[in-house]
Protein backbone atom coordinates (compact mmCIF):
# COMPACT_ATOMS: atom_id res chain seq x y z
CA UNK A 1 0.00 0.00 0.00
CA UNK A 2 1.85 3.07 -1.45
CA UNK A 3 1.31 6.27 1.41
CA UNK A 4 -0.67 8.79 0.36
CA UNK A 5 -1.55 11.97 2.61
CA UNK A 6 -2.89 15.01 2.01
CA UNK A 7 -3.65 18.73 3.69
CA UNK A 8 -6.66 19.80 3.18
CA UNK A 9 -7.04 23.53 4.32
CA UNK A 10 -10.32 26.12 3.80
CA UNK A 11 -9.59 29.28 2.46
CA UNK A 12 -11.75 31.46 4.81
CA UNK A 13 -8.48 33.04 6.30
CA UNK A 14 -4.43 32.97 6.65
CA UNK A 15 -2.98 29.83 7.44
CA UNK A 16 -0.99 30.38 11.46
CA UNK A 17 1.63 28.05 12.11
CA UNK A 18 -0.68 25.35 13.32
CA UNK A 19 -1.31 24.93 9.29
CA UNK A 20 2.43 25.02 8.64
CA UNK A 21 3.27 22.54 11.25
CA UNK A 22 0.44 20.06 10.10
CA UNK A 23 1.35 20.76 6.32
CA UNK A 24 4.75 20.08 7.05
CA UNK A 25 4.29 17.18 9.07
CA UNK A 26 1.94 15.19 6.74
CA UNK A 27 4.89 16.09 3.75
CA UNK A 28 7.94 14.99 6.05
CA UNK A 29 5.84 11.59 7.16
CA UNK A 30 4.79 10.70 3.39
CA UNK A 31 8.42 11.56 2.10
CA UNK A 32 9.82 9.08 5.02
CA UNK A 33 7.60 6.62 3.53
CA UNK A 34 8.00 7.48 -0.20
CA UNK A 35 4.83 8.40 -0.94
CA UNK A 36 3.09 11.70 -1.56
CA UNK A 37 1.25 14.32 0.10
CA UNK A 38 -1.70 15.90 -1.48
CA UNK A 39 -3.34 19.46 -1.33
CA UNK A 40 -6.47 19.34 -1.04
CA UNK A 41 -8.55 22.79 -1.16
CA UNK A 42 -11.72 23.04 1.44
CA UNK A 43 -13.96 25.42 -0.24
CA UNK A 44 -17.26 23.94 0.20
CA UNK A 45 -19.01 26.40 2.62
CA UNK A 46 -18.75 29.32 -0.56
CA UNK A 47 -20.57 31.95 1.73
CA UNK A 48 -17.03 32.09 3.55
CA UNK A 49 -13.99 31.04 1.46
CA UNK A 50 -12.73 33.63 -0.90
CA UNK A 51 -10.34 33.33 -4.02
CA UNK A 52 -7.73 35.84 -2.39
CA UNK A 53 -6.87 33.01 0.54
CA UNK A 54 -7.46 30.56 -1.61
CA UNK A 55 -4.09 32.15 -3.27
CA UNK A 56 -2.10 32.54 0.01
CA UNK A 57 -2.58 29.16 0.73
CA UNK A 58 -0.53 28.43 -2.52
CA UNK A 59 1.98 31.31 -1.89
CA UNK A 60 2.33 30.21 1.86
CA UNK A 61 2.93 26.38 1.18
CA UNK A 62 5.32 27.12 -1.27
CA UNK A 63 7.44 29.38 0.30
CA UNK A 64 7.23 26.29 3.02
CA UNK A 65 8.82 24.49 0.68
CA UNK A 66 6.21 22.03 0.22
CA UNK A 67 5.17 20.63 -3.20
CA UNK A 68 1.70 18.83 -4.42
CA UNK A 69 0.71 17.04 -6.96
CA UNK A 70 -1.24 18.46 -9.88
CA UNK A 71 -4.57 19.14 -10.46
CA UNK A 72 -5.36 20.48 -6.82
CA UNK A 73 -9.36 19.15 -5.66
CA UNK A 74 -11.47 21.96 -4.46
CA UNK A 75 -14.48 20.71 -3.08
CA UNK A 76 -16.29 23.31 -4.98
CA UNK A 77 -15.99 20.93 -8.28
CA UNK A 78 -17.47 17.96 -6.16
CA UNK A 79 -20.88 19.63 -5.03
CA UNK A 80 -22.66 16.72 -7.48
CA UNK A 81 -20.84 14.10 -5.43
CA UNK A 82 -22.33 15.07 -2.37
CA UNK A 83 -25.33 15.31 -3.37
CA UNK A 84 -25.58 12.24 -5.21
CA UNK A 85 -24.08 10.54 -1.96
CA UNK A 86 -26.97 12.15 0.05
CA UNK A 87 -29.75 11.35 -2.12
CA UNK A 88 -28.55 7.60 -1.76
CA UNK A 89 -28.70 7.88 2.02
CA UNK A 90 -31.72 9.28 2.09
CA UNK A 91 -33.20 6.19 0.09
CA UNK A 92 -32.12 4.02 2.49
CA UNK A 93 -33.69 5.86 5.14
CA UNK A 94 -30.71 7.02 7.06
CA UNK A 95 -31.41 10.49 6.83
CA UNK A 96 -34.11 12.94 8.44
CA UNK A 97 -34.78 17.17 7.60
CA UNK A 98 -33.75 18.80 10.82
CA UNK A 99 -35.19 22.39 11.07
CA UNK A 100 -33.62 23.17 14.26
CA UNK A 101 -31.52 25.85 15.34
CA UNK A 102 -28.56 26.03 17.41
CA UNK A 103 -30.43 27.73 20.37
CA UNK A 104 -33.62 25.42 20.19
CA UNK A 105 -30.70 22.33 20.50
CA UNK A 106 -29.61 24.53 23.42
CA UNK A 107 -32.48 24.75 25.21
CA UNK A 108 -33.50 21.17 24.58
CA UNK A 109 -30.73 19.76 25.71
CA UNK A 110 -30.84 22.00 28.95
CA UNK A 111 -33.82 21.36 30.37
CA UNK A 112 -33.61 20.69 33.73
CA UNK A 113 -34.98 16.74 33.07
CA UNK A 114 -31.94 16.45 30.53
CA UNK A 115 -29.87 17.40 33.59
CA UNK A 116 -28.84 20.91 33.19
CA UNK A 117 -26.23 20.96 30.66
CA UNK A 118 -25.90 19.72 27.02
CA UNK A 119 -23.86 17.10 25.92
CA UNK A 120 -21.00 17.92 23.81
CA UNK A 121 -20.06 15.24 21.63
CA UNK A 122 -17.72 15.57 18.48
CA UNK A 123 -19.90 17.25 16.26
CA UNK A 124 -20.80 20.28 19.34
CA UNK A 125 -24.29 19.77 20.96
CA UNK A 126 -25.73 16.13 21.06
CA UNK A 127 -28.82 16.58 18.94
CA UNK A 128 -31.61 15.16 20.96
CA UNK A 129 -33.98 14.07 18.31
CA UNK A 130 -36.50 17.35 18.01
CA UNK A 131 -37.08 16.16 14.28
CA UNK A 132 -36.66 12.78 14.14
CA UNK A 133 -38.55 10.65 12.48
CA UNK A 134 -38.55 12.83 9.08
CA UNK A 135 -39.32 11.38 6.21
CA UNK A 136 -41.31 13.56 3.83
CA UNK A 137 -43.02 11.82 0.76
CA UNK A 138 -41.38 14.55 -1.25
CA UNK A 139 -38.02 14.20 -0.27
CA UNK A 140 -35.44 16.68 1.38
CA UNK A 141 -36.51 20.20 2.01
CA UNK A 142 -34.21 22.69 0.69
CA UNK A 143 -34.49 24.87 3.51
CA UNK A 144 -33.62 21.75 6.26
CA UNK A 145 -30.20 20.56 7.17
CA UNK A 146 -30.15 16.47 6.99
CA UNK A 147 -29.04 14.39 9.70
CA UNK A 148 -27.72 11.20 10.15
CA UNK A 149 -30.21 8.48 11.80
CA UNK A 150 -27.30 7.05 13.92
CA UNK A 151 -29.74 4.45 15.49
CA UNK A 152 -30.56 3.22 12.44
CA UNK A 153 -27.21 3.69 10.79
CA UNK A 154 -25.43 1.56 13.76
CA UNK A 155 -28.38 -0.82 13.53
CA UNK A 156 -27.85 -1.47 9.68
CA UNK A 157 -23.70 -2.21 10.46
CA UNK A 158 -24.44 -4.08 13.61
CA UNK A 159 -26.69 -6.68 10.92
CA UNK A 160 -23.75 -6.84 8.50
CA UNK A 161 -22.78 -10.57 8.26
CA UNK A 162 -19.02 -11.56 8.82
CA UNK A 163 -18.93 -7.55 9.66
CA UNK A 164 -15.80 -6.55 10.81
CA UNK A 165 -15.35 -4.30 14.42
CA UNK A 166 -16.10 -1.19 14.21
CA UNK A 167 -12.40 0.59 14.71
CA UNK A 168 -9.90 2.10 12.68
CA UNK A 169 -6.10 2.65 13.41
CA UNK A 170 -4.26 5.20 14.69
CA UNK A 171 -0.56 5.75 14.45
CA UNK A 172 -0.27 9.42 16.17
CA UNK A 173 -2.35 9.51 19.22
CA UNK A 174 -5.74 10.68 20.49
CA UNK A 175 -6.04 13.31 23.03
CA UNK A 176 -5.08 10.73 26.17
CA UNK A 177 -1.88 9.38 24.13
CA UNK A 178 -3.60 6.14 23.07
CA UNK A 179 -2.46 4.35 20.12
CA UNK A 180 -3.19 1.47 18.02
CA UNK A 181 -6.63 -0.12 16.74
CA UNK A 182 -9.50 2.29 18.25
CA UNK A 183 -13.05 0.94 18.62
CA UNK A 184 -16.15 2.24 18.64
CA UNK A 185 -19.07 1.06 20.40
CA UNK A 186 -22.46 1.52 18.89
CA UNK A 187 -23.87 2.51 22.17
CA UNK A 188 -21.40 5.43 22.56
CA UNK A 189 -22.40 6.38 18.89
CA UNK A 190 -25.64 6.65 20.10
CA UNK A 191 -25.30 8.62 23.74
CA UNK A 192 -21.95 10.76 22.71
CA UNK A 193 -21.83 11.11 19.14
CA UNK A 194 -26.10 11.14 17.80
CA UNK A 195 -27.01 12.41 15.27
CA UNK A 196 -24.91 14.66 13.16
CA UNK A 197 -25.59 17.05 10.45
CA UNK A 198 -24.37 15.78 7.03
CA UNK A 199 -25.79 18.68 4.84
CA UNK A 200 -26.56 21.87 6.30
CA UNK A 201 -29.00 24.47 4.89
CA UNK A 202 -28.31 25.77 1.19
CA UNK A 203 -25.68 23.34 1.34
CA UNK A 204 -24.08 20.20 -0.76
CA UNK A 205 -22.97 18.54 2.36
CA UNK A 206 -21.13 19.02 6.31
CA UNK A 207 -16.95 18.82 6.61
CA UNK A 208 -18.05 15.13 7.73
CA UNK A 209 -19.85 13.86 4.26
CA UNK A 210 -17.37 15.54 1.90
CA UNK A 211 -13.79 14.48 4.01
CA UNK A 212 -15.26 10.78 4.05
CA UNK A 213 -16.22 11.36 -0.08
CA UNK A 214 -12.62 13.39 -0.41
CA UNK A 215 -10.10 11.51 0.98
CA UNK A 216 -11.82 7.45 -0.70
CA UNK A 217 -12.08 9.39 -4.07
CA UNK A 218 -7.84 10.73 -3.57
CA UNK A 219 -7.15 7.33 -2.54
CA UNK A 220 -6.00 8.71 1.21
CA UNK A 221 -4.13 6.10 2.88
CA UNK A 222 -3.43 7.86 5.66
CA UNK A 223 -4.89 10.56 7.13
CA UNK A 224 -2.90 13.57 9.02
CA UNK A 225 -4.74 15.79 10.90
CA UNK A 226 -4.71 17.87 14.39
CA UNK A 227 -6.09 15.93 17.52
CA UNK A 228 -9.13 18.06 18.01
CA UNK A 229 -10.55 16.33 15.30
CA UNK A 230 -9.94 12.62 17.14
CA UNK A 231 -13.37 12.46 17.75
CA UNK A 232 -14.88 13.12 14.79
CA UNK A 233 -13.37 10.09 13.13
CA UNK A 234 -16.06 8.09 14.63
CA UNK A 235 -18.13 9.73 12.36
CA UNK A 236 -15.96 9.16 9.47
CA UNK A 237 -15.31 5.57 9.97
CA UNK A 238 -19.65 5.18 10.57
CA UNK A 239 -20.06 7.08 6.94
CA UNK A 240 -17.26 5.07 5.45
CA UNK A 241 -18.75 2.01 6.41
CA UNK A 242 -22.29 2.61 5.41
CA UNK A 243 -20.89 4.01 2.04
CA UNK A 244 -18.74 0.92 1.66
CA UNK A 245 -15.34 3.25 1.50
CA UNK A 246 -11.97 2.01 2.67
CA UNK A 247 -11.14 3.17 5.95
CA UNK A 248 -7.98 5.01 5.91
CA UNK A 249 -4.78 4.97 8.99
CA UNK A 250 -4.63 8.06 10.88
CA UNK A 251 -2.22 10.29 12.63
CA UNK A 252 -3.67 12.75 14.91
CA UNK A 253 -1.24 15.53 15.63
CA UNK A 254 -0.71 17.83 18.74
CA UNK A 255 -2.21 21.08 18.17
CA UNK A 256 0.40 24.49 17.97
CA UNK A 257 -0.77 26.83 21.30
CA UNK A 258 -0.24 30.34 22.27
CA UNK A 259 1.70 31.12 25.44
CA UNK A 260 -1.54 30.51 27.17
CA UNK A 261 -2.05 27.58 26.26
CA UNK A 262 -4.88 28.32 23.74
CA UNK A 263 -4.97 26.56 20.15
CA UNK A 264 -4.38 28.99 17.13
CA UNK A 265 -7.40 30.25 14.84
CA UNK A 266 -7.48 32.00 11.67
CA UNK A 267 -7.92 35.03 13.57
CA UNK A 268 -4.88 35.39 15.37
CA UNK A 269 -3.03 37.28 12.38
CA UNK A 270 -0.22 37.76 15.04
CA UNK A 271 1.05 33.71 14.44
CA UNK A 272 -0.06 33.87 10.22
CA UNK A 273 2.53 32.50 8.13
CA UNK A 274 2.29 35.90 6.13
CA UNK A 275 3.51 37.49 9.23
CA UNK A 276 6.06 35.48 9.92
CA UNK A 277 7.12 36.08 6.33
CA UNK A 278 6.70 39.43 6.06
CA UNK A 279 8.84 39.61 9.19
CA UNK A 280 12.03 38.25 7.36
CA UNK A 281 11.47 34.93 9.19
CA UNK A 282 12.79 31.82 7.07
CA UNK A 283 10.93 28.27 6.82
CA UNK A 284 13.95 26.69 8.56
CA UNK A 285 12.95 28.75 11.53
CA UNK A 286 8.96 28.17 11.83
CA UNK A 287 10.32 24.38 11.42
CA UNK A 288 12.29 24.90 14.47
CA UNK A 289 9.32 27.11 16.53
CA UNK A 290 7.03 24.53 15.71
CA UNK A 291 9.30 21.83 16.92
CA UNK A 292 9.64 19.78 13.71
Amino acid sequence: MNFRTRFAPSPTGPLHLGHAYSAMLAQDLAQRAGGECLLRVEDIDQSRSRPEWEAQIYDDLEWLGLTWPQPVMRQSDRLDSYRATLAHLWSRGLLYPCSCKRRDIAAATSAPQEGGAPLIGPDGMVYPGTCRPGHPPSGPRPDAALRLDMARATALLAAQPMRPPLAFREEGSDPSGETGLIDIPFDWLLSNVGDVVLARRGMAGSYHLSVVLDDAAQGITHVVRGEDLFGATAIHVVLQRLLHLPTPIYHHHRLIRDEHGKRLAKRDNARAIATYRAEGRTPEELRSIVGL
